[in-house]
């Protein structure tokens, strides 16, 4: 009978295993296949090892364009953790079940909102013409050309605003249920006020999400391409910008050395996943 129950538990995994074969297939094509196929386009110059298209990788035009992802990347993230974990709390603290079911309904689609669609709907809000520039312009301040340019690094990072915010919300609402009652009530029955219960007893158990959401967001505006093209072309000199005129080009056509920045890349939005895993990991700890 033992042996009976062994064996249907053993099939019952075999056809779990099965289950989950499509799912490997997928991720080998579409994942693994990819990237061992831009290492090796990286290292390899006329069927010969080699890493010189890494050297040229790393000439001053193309260390201009990481700098410039990095920064922009940087500051969306660092301004989506700390206006998103605000909107987020406020969404959770309203007495009103609709607006909170709502308002995460409404950060769910605006996260998803992305790409060339964005970017023409900001071009027709804040572009040199658009409704709100031409308002402002009514009540007398004028936008363009000297304050605000939505064509500049700058106007692209008020539209990475627009789906880095919603995607924070979304990271940080799970955490912020996390927060129990009892732990805010003991430490205000301990004398604590609001804001030393915040800096000393939330913000620590909080920490490890708020790192790994930016970790995230950065990874997520590092990566961007389609948003910063359709903006700002090739006036804002950024890594996924360099990548596609390098494959795409006419006149600067060289598809090895875009494979060697794009492994670049690659290494950069590695680290910030494995770094939002573990932070991940050590939230999950701190919750329990």
């Amino acid at each position: 009978m033992t042996n009976r129950v062994r064996s249907r538990k053993s099939i019952k995994g075999l056809w779990a295993w099965l289950g989950l074969v499509p799912f490997f297939l997928f991720g080998i094509a579409f994942e693994i296949i990819p990237v061992l196929t831009l290492a090796r386009s990286s290292l390899t110059a006329r069927d010969t090892f080699t890493l010189q298209n890494f050297e040229r990788a790393l000439t001053p035009i193309f260390i201009e364009s990481f700098r410039n992802s990095i920064q922009l990347s940087a500051a969306t993230a660092f301004l989506g953790v700390v206006f998103g974990t605000l909107v987020a709390y406020a969404i959770i603290t309203t007495r009103s079940v609709w607006v909170r079911n709502a308002l995460t309904a409404l950060a769910d689609v605006t996260t998803n909102f992305g790409g060339a669609p964005l970017a023409f709907a900001f071009i027709v809000v804040l572009g040199s013409t658009g409704i709100v520039t031409l308002i402002l312009k009514m009540i007398g301040i004028t936008l363009y050309p000297d304050l605000f340019r939505i064509y500049s690094i700058q106007g692209l990072a008020v539209a990475y605003l627009y789906f880095q915010l919603p995607l924070m919300i979304l990271l940080i609402i799970p955490s912020l249920l996390g927060l129990r009652r009892e732990w805010r009530e003991a430490a205000i029955n301990l004398g604590a006020s609001a804001a030393q219960y915040w800096l000393r007893v939330a913000l620590p158990i909080l920490l490890p999400s708020l790192l790994g959401g930016f970790l995230l967001l950065f990874a997520n505006s590092f990566g961007a391409y389609a948003t910063a093209w359709t903006l700002t072309g090739p006036d804002v000199n950024l890594v996924t910008v360099q990548i596609a005129a390098l494959v795409r080009g006419e006149v600067q056509l060289d598809p090895a050395l875009a494979d060697a920045l794009a492994m670049l890349s690659l290494a950069i939005m590695t680290l910030c996943i494995a770094g939002y895993q573990w932070l991940g990991g050590r939230a999950r700890k701190e919750g329990r």
